[in-house]
């Protein structure tokens, strides 16, 4: 009968630790099974680290640099004020109306551009609005709000 108390591996699943280093009459003695030279017999250099290509100067110090990428550069997701028409008169416009509505993609930092008109009064608040925007909303009756 098979219990928790008799159980037992296959036969040959299991091995014993290769043991190296331990004398020339182990079989497996001076270079450990390591060969006799180059980057993998020597301790600690097995590991190389990303982007390391055998010595060869690596593709990303091969490709030209231009410019500078600046890491804190803002960007913003772009809505012009007439796609703001297939909203109700009078609502509120936040980043997160926006996304639900499917005109950005993540709701995080939206700028609002002047491209065509904008019939109806809606309050907008994101982070940015061009100046043509800000007053073609006002015209319309609402309010561009700019909140951080």
């Amino acid at each position: 009968m098979i219990g928790l108390n008799n159980l037992k591996p296959a036969k040959g699943s299991k091995h014993r630790k290769k043991i190296v280093g331990r004398g020339v009459g182990s079989g497996h003695g001076r270079t450990s099974t390591r060969g006799s030279k180059g980057q993998k017999s020597r301790s600690g250099d097995g590991s190389k680290k990303i982007g390391f290509e055998g010595g060869q100067m690596p593709i990303f110090r091969r490709i030209p640099k231009r410019g500078f990428n600046n890491p804190f550069r803002k960007e913003y997701e772009i809505v012009n004020v007439e796609s703001l028409n297939k909203f109700d008169s009078g609502l509120e416009l936040t980043p997160q109306t926006l996304k639900e509505a499917g005109l950005i993609g993540k709701a995080n930092l939206v700028k609002i551009l002047g491209v065509g008109d904008l019939k109806k009064a809606l309050m907008v608040k994101v982070a940015a609005f061009s100046k043509s925007a800000a007053e073609k909303i006002n015209a319309a009756g609402g309010k561009a709000e700019i909140v951080k």
